[in-house]
């Protein structure tokens, strides 16, 4: 094979993205071996701009004619560019948090960074994965990298639990996973392509085989795990509880978002034969998500793990779009998670901006603060009302598009039981605004009694404020001005040749032909 011919299959301009991610890792990482921790913080702004380089040229591959890379190994269609761009930006905006956070926590900045640009470049390289030794490649780089953020700050008992727990719920929920794609293996015929994989369970007349039903069951089991739905979600309140802040922030959204874009490619293009199999175990799980995440969580005292009960009732919204399986609801799916990553990372900013203040993070201590702190007060009642789904914020249209994508496909109690959950979240969300607003000045907590004097000229406090301000615009005006992307998710959506089977509902899977490694899937009406 000559070089020109290996280049076209390489295809290596794909990962561009990805490639200017790795290049800021390595100026962060020999940068700060050269010049020494004494002047540290710019590697922080080092990587931001990375970051912002890396999205703006995702910016100029959407839609490009030949996304598929590396023999097939990964697909740079406009669904993974979405998924890639959510995933730098919570990066982004997680170091704008991390920066003041890890000075005062006593441990190097630098290395978190490195860590963090690793779990990044694993979240983008998984959400354009179209082969299986890429998807696992790319999900250990990300899952590694999360148990090293988590106990981070070695010197915190409980980020040191928390490590544990991630590190060994984590290590099983991996092997589960390990073993459902080495059945898909086996019974392709020895195929790690996704499309091959499909193409040769239907010639192998294995579609309704009890190894299929058995892999389908443990790949689930392991999305779940990345996704935090129940019961899958065991680690995750402890993990919230006692990692540092701005690591949860960036799992709560960059992890979260690369799990479902698995979720997607995997099961929509390696499991067309089972999609009603797959459709129903999603449905347990978005049911007992919704239910344990919201009810739970009006029982918590602690800010943080009421955070992570609703990421999972959160998990189980966003499961509304994949069952729906339609152009509707995987573009609701993109939507929401869109504006998921500005209202939760600005409440995550305004809690690690309270809790550096305080030091502490119980729902009882903002008792009072808006007579303290009136902007931190403003960002996190918006956030907070936005993540319950008041309108006219951007979390209630989010929430209106996945339930009326699940509407139209016929999953009525679904919806239904997702309206009643929203009305219960406004109830936890609500209380948290109403301790920081209405309770008169005698009331006020003691801590917010002794809350430090704002000054905003500190050292590292302005890429906090920026990073607060920024969230507090967007989460605002998504709602206000949502076309733009809705647009954005509609797009991303038609123009992914792979869902296309999926959203037309062909049963002519018999039909499916070997696609070339080097060409973009085609779809079922097409083939016939």
């Amino acid at each position: 094979m000559d070089l020109a011919n290996l280049a076209t299959q390489l295809n290596a301009g794909t990962i561009l993205p990805e490639s200017i991610v790795l290049v800021t890792l390595m100026v962060v990482l020999v940068g700060d071996l050269i010049v020494g921790r004494s002047s540290s913080r710019w590697v922080a702004y080092a990587a931001i701009a990375g970051l912002l380089g890396s999205i703006i040229a995702l910016y100029f591959q959407w839609d490009i004619a030949n996304p598929i890379a590396f023999l097939g190994g990964f697909n740079g269609d406009d669904l993974s560019i979405v998924f890639r761009g959510i995933i730098a930006l919570s990066a982004a905006v997680t170091i704008l948090m991390s920066i003041t956070y890890v000075e005062k926590s006593g441990t190097a900045l630098a290395e978190f960074l490195v860590i963090l640009l690793v779990a990044t470049l694993g979240g983008m390289f998984l959400s354009g994965a179209n082969e299986l030794v890429m998807i696992f490649i790319s999900l250990e780089s990300l899952s590694i990298s999360s148990y090293l953020l988590t106990g981070y700050t070695k010197r915190d008992p409980r980020s040191n639990e928390a490590a544990l727990k991630y590190l060994l719920i984590g290590a099983s929920s991996t092997a589960v996973f390990l073993y459902g794609v080495s059945l898909l293996y086996g019974l392709s015929g020895g195929q790690t392509e996704l499309s091959a994989i499909a193409t040769g369970i239907v010639q192998a007349n294995a579609g309704q085989s009890l190894g299929l039903a058995i892999s389908l069951v443990f790949v689930i089991a392991g999305i779940g795990f990345k996704i935090s739905a129940a019961p899958f979600h065991q680690w995750t309140p402890d993990v919230y509880e006692g990692a540092p802040t701005p690591v949860i922030a960036f799992l709560s959204v960059g992890s979260k978002a690369a799990g479902f874009a698995l979720a997607i490619r995997l099961l929509s293009t390696a499991f067309p034969l089972l999609s009603s199999e797959w459709k129903f175990v999603f449905t347990a799980l978005a049911v007992l998500s919704m239910i344990l995440g919201n009810v739970v969580a009006l029982a918590q005292t602690s800010m943080k793990r009421m955070l992570a009960y609703s990421s999972i009732a959160q998990a189980g919204f966003v499961m509304i779009g994949l069952i729906a399986g339609t152009e509707a609801g995987y573009a609701s799916m993109v939507f929401y998670l869109l504006v998921y990553l500005f209202m939760n990372l600005g409440g995550f900013c305004c809690v690690v901006l309270f809790s550096l203040r305080t030091g502490t993070d119980q729902i009882s201590e903002y008792s009072g603060l808006y007579q303290k702190d009136p902007l931190l007060t403003l960002c996190l009642s918006i956030c907070l009302l936005s993540l319950g789904g008041i309108p006219p914020l951007a979390g209630f249209f989010g929430k209106i598009y996945l339930f009326w994508a699940g509407w139209q496909a016929g999953q009525y109690g679904l919806v239904l039981l997702g309206l009643v959950t929203t009305v219960v979240s406004i109830y936890y969300y609500i209380r948290v605004v109403r301790m920081m607003v209405v309770k008169e000045p005698q009331e006020m907590s003691d801590v917010v009694k002794n809350y430090p004097e704002i000054n905003w000229t500190l050292s590292g406090m302005r890429p906090l404020q920026v990073g607060i301000v920024l969230s507090l615009i967007a989460t605002s005006l998504a709602g206000i001005l949502s076309n733009p992307l809705f647009t954005l998710a509609n797009n991303s959506i038609a123009n992914t040749p792979i869902l296309q089977p999926v959203i037309i509902g062909s049963a002519a899977t018999q039909s499916l032909a070997p696609v070339p490694k080097t060409a973009p899937p085609v779809s079922l009406t097409d083939r016939t």
